[in-house]
């Protein structure tokens, strides 16, 4: 016997955070090296989104917004229900190197900042859609 979800749709939006050192912003969440991203609240428009999620989650203060990168869908099940998840990223810069601290009620141990040799040798330990981001961010 097969069982039925009930899929549910849901936005979200996050960042290839950059700072002025070449470095990128990455996250360390139930066990899985990841990026800073969220979901879309109620009348919020979707740069807002963007920007609030990478801030809260890594505690940044100051973040300059640039070109949308890419758009990833991916699905999940959560409590009996399939989540579909289209979430759209962003580049971003900040100025120097700032101090960051990771939204530990949402499960992230670290916020770091990564060189690209250090990240690329996370991508084994990414999701898919995130290797998607990283590629797409490079070009």
């Amino acid at each position: 016997m097969s069982q039925k979800y009930n899929t549910q749709e849901l936005t979200a939006a996050g960042g290839w955070v950059e700072n002025e050192f070449g470095e990128v912003l990455w996250i360390f969440r139930l066990g899985m090296w990841d990026l800073p991203k969220g979901k879309l609240e109620d009348n919020e428009d979707i740069h807002n989104c963007a920007i609030r999620e990478v801030k809260e989650e890594c505690g940044l203060l100051e973040i300059i917004l640039h070109d949308k990168i890419i758009e990833t869908i991916h699905s999940y099940e959560f409590k009996g229900k399939m989540i579909e998840k289209t979430t759209h990223w962003y580049k971003m810069k900040v100025k120097g190197r700032p101090k960051l601290n990771p939204q530990k009620e949402e499960d992230i141990e670290y916020a770091v900042w990564l060189s690209e040799k250090q990240w690329v040798g996370k991508l084994k330990s990414t999701y898919s859609s995130i290797k998607q981001v990283a590629s797409f961010a490079l070009k």
